[in-house]
Formats: C-alpha cells, sequence, structure tokens
C-alpha cells in the first residue's frame, strides 16, 4: 500500500491538471487565457500554450497584444519542434508587426528553423539555401546584433555542406563511369565553389573524366576533346605542380599528346 500511494498522488494530479486546463479551454475570458498561455509557455508545456495561443490570435488582432501573442505562438511551435510551422509564424510576424521589439529575434529564427531542419548533405539541399538567405538577409537588417557572429557561424556551417554536396554528385558520376555527366556536374562544382578544400581532388577528377570521356569518344569527337583534356591537364600542374596525382596525370598527359602528335613548341 505504501508504493501505490505516490501513483494514487500522481494520477490525481494528472486528473486536477487536466480539469483545470480544461477549464481554460472552455473559458470565455480571453484576458485569463492569454495569462495561463503565457503560464504554460514558461512551464514548457508548449502543446497547451500553442492550442490557447491559436485562439487568440483572432481575438487580439489589432490590439497592442497582438505581436506577443504571435511571438509566442512560434516560439510555442519550436518548443514542440514544428520548425517549419515556426518559421511560418516568425515570417508572419515580421510581416504584420515589422517594428515589433520581437521583430529582429524573428527574422534571425527564421533562418534558425531552416536551419534545423536542413538535411543531411546527400539529400536535396533547397532548405539548406532558404536557411543561409534567410541568416544573410538578417545580417544585412541587423548588422549591429549580438547574434550576428553566431548567424555567419551558421552560414559557414552551411555552405560547408552545399560545397560537400556539390563535391558528392560530381564524385558520383564519376564513380559511376558516367563522365559526360561527371564533366558537367565536377565543372559546375569548381565554378559555385571556387576555394572548396576538395578542389584538387575535383581538378584531378575532371581531368581523368575529360580523359576518359575523349579516347572513347566517336572519332569526330575525339580532337575536341583530346584537345580540353590537354588544357585541363595544364590548368592543373600550373595549380598543383606537386600534386599527389602528378605521376597520373603525366600518363594522362603523355597518351593525349601522342594522339594529337602535340609538341610544346606546336599548336593543336
Amino acid at each position: 500500500m505504501r508504493n501505490f500511494a505516490p501513483i494514487v498522488i500522481v494520477f490525481a494530479l494528472l486528473l486536477s491538471s487536466c480539469s483545470d486546463y480544461n477549464k481554460v479551454v472552455k473559458s470565455t475570458d480571453y484576458e485569463f487565457k492569454y495569462k495561463k498561455a503565457l503560464e504554460y509557455y514558461e512551464n514548457g508545456e508548449f502543446v497547451r500554450s500553442s492550442t490557447l495561443l491559436k485562439e487568440l490570435i483572432g481575438i487580439v488582432r489589432g490590439t497592442s497584444r497582438a505581436d506577443k501573442v504571435y511571438y509566442y505562438f512560434a516560439k510555442s511551435q519550436f518548443g514542440l519542434k514544428d520548425n517549419m510551422m515556426a518559421g511560418h509564424y516568425f515570417k508572419s510576424l515580421i510581416k504584420e508587426f515589422p517594428r515589433s521589439e520581437y521583430a529582429e529575434e524573428s527574422q534571425y529564427m527564421i533562418g534558425y528553423c531552416f536551419y534545423l531542419d536542413s538535411p543531411t548533405p546527400r539529400l536535396d539541399q533547397a532548405v539548406t539555401q532558404n536557411a543561409i538567405d534567410a541568416l544573410q538577409l538578417f545580417i544585412n537588417i541587423y548588422p549591429k546584433s549580438t547574434r550576428v557572429d553566431e548567424a555567419t557561424r551558421l552560414i559557414i556551417e552551411l555552405r560547408d555542406k552545399l560545397v560537400y554536396k556539390s563535391y558528392l554528385s560530381g564524385k558520383l558520376y564519376f564513380d559511376l563511369n558516367n563522365y559526360k555527366a561527371a564533366v558537367v556536374a565536377l565543372t559546375s562544382s569548381l565554378k559555385d565553389f571556387p576555394d572548396t578544400k576538395y578542389r584538387e581532388e575535383l581538378m584531378y577528377m575532371l581531368l581523368k573524366a575529360k580523359y576518359l570521356l575523349a579516347i572513347n569518344s566517336v572519332e569526330e569527337k575525339k580532337h575536341e576533346r583530346l584537345s580540353s583534356t590537354l588544357d585541363e591537364y595544364f590548368t592543373f600542374v600550373d595549380e598543383y605542380p606537386e600534386s599527389k596525382y602528378r605521376k597520373e596525370v603525366e600518363k594522362y598527359h603523355n597518351t593525349t599528346a601522342k594522339l594529337l602528335n602535340y609538341k610544346p613548341d606546336s599548336k593543336i
């Protein structure tokens, strides 16, 4: 019986809490609902706070409390880890109340919600780009904000993810021996992210892909593709003369130059 008593007490408290909450939900005293909604939020009861605040959004429209209700409803959704809904209401707050005291934080939270929903690099990165755009907009609007350093750090992290996604896309075609697609993807990756930490490897894969595409081409396309391979070789060795791939790329150069009858003093 002694062990059973605490369970009974907890159950009774839960029933009492549910009963009190039901009274709040059914109440027509909106001032009371407003205060209870904030109380629930502060206690981390986000389901209850969001339920009450959603109802209050329409009630307080046009009043001095409207932006605060929007703000806490968005924060409640964030507390529930519904980042998409939270971001939507933070955005709505800024649109409806651009001069609100909550506008600065809301602008940051839009980007942060996108950041939290950003998927792994192997998946589509549209949300990642949305996060970068939103955080950059925050920095542009509030350059003196205390959150600028954090927003900058998040942008760098998100850009690294885009860089890696781009690298993986090019490497995927390369590993699948789809050299025509690899050339397009690798070229695009180097163009979009010229300072990528994967630059040497990407340039090596691009050279090799062009080489293999060229030597396996039909005759009418072979000369043009061999010439492009040779150009890529010179670009690579000029930028990475001590590359770990140097020995291998010299083989591509020798074969390509021989097929083109190329000599250092000759024109292709």
